[in-house]
């Protein structure tokens, strides 16, 4: 049985707004575009469910263009404080379930989290965190932020450790850190055997808290 497609409201459709809206449309999801730029509308009208050119910051007019029908919105207008806050505080009385918000800088940050926010974003900052991670160890290919600390990171196994045993890796004795397992090219092996035998570019799948993670990541 597939997943349940859900419908997306996307509010902003620059480069950030526009990007999410048309990868969710490329999921088979119901998505609503909305801005209040004509040509960002029209560009975007063939590759989603439906396209709207709209003062989000008028209560009343997305109550008449159906909002609330939307299981969630994003809200992602671009350096407008003023109209990011009044578009989100719009959707909490329309009573969308959920609701996300792209923010320009911190003090909008603080003021979107007291409006009750269910999650709000800074894209730069989350993209150079990232960026800085797989930077500072080129071991690292990838990772996930999962809050209060912790992450999943998959690491790439150096040559000096092909060979060896998932044991040698000393998980449990010098790093606090969790194997959930590993790719091997485009096989997900569960590791459940500390015998299980290490393969040059395997790919480590670790959950830990993001010290730990790069402490391993520099001795690896």
């Amino acid at each position: 049985m597939g997943k349940e497609k859900r419908s997306f409201a996307i509010i902003g459709l620059g480069a950030f707004g526009g990007t999410v809206a048309v990868e969710l449309a490329r999921y088979g999801n119901n998505v609503l575009g909305i801005d209040m730029d004509e040509r960002s509308v029209a560009q975007m009208a063939p590759l989603l469910s439906a396209t709207v050119i709209l003062d989000t910051t008028d209560e009343l007019a997305l109550r008449e263009v159906g909002i609330d029908r939307y299981d969630v919105a994003l809200v992602a207008i671009g350096q407008d404080i003023q109209a990011s806050i009044l578009t989100t505080m719009n959707l909490k009385m329309l009573g969308i379930e959920t609701i996300w918000v792209k923010a320009a800088n911190k003090t909008h940050h603080r003021i979107l989290s007291k409006l009750g926010t269910d999650r709000v974003i800074l894209p730069e900052q989350e993209m150079g965190r990232h960026i800085a991670q797989m930077l500072h160890n080129p071991a690292v290919v990838d990772y996930v932020s999962l809050g209060n600390g912790y992450s999943v990171v998959n690491i790439a196994v150096p040559e000096r450790m092909s060979g060896q045993p998932i044991a040698a890796l000393k998980l449990g004795a010098d790093h606090d850190l969790r194997l959930l397992g590993l790719m091997r090219g485009g096989d997900f092996l569960s590791c459940e055997r500390p015998e299980t035998v290490l393969q040059q570019d395997d790919k480590l799948i670790l959950l830990g808290r993001r010290p730990e993670l790069r402490r391993f990541g520099d001795v690896l």
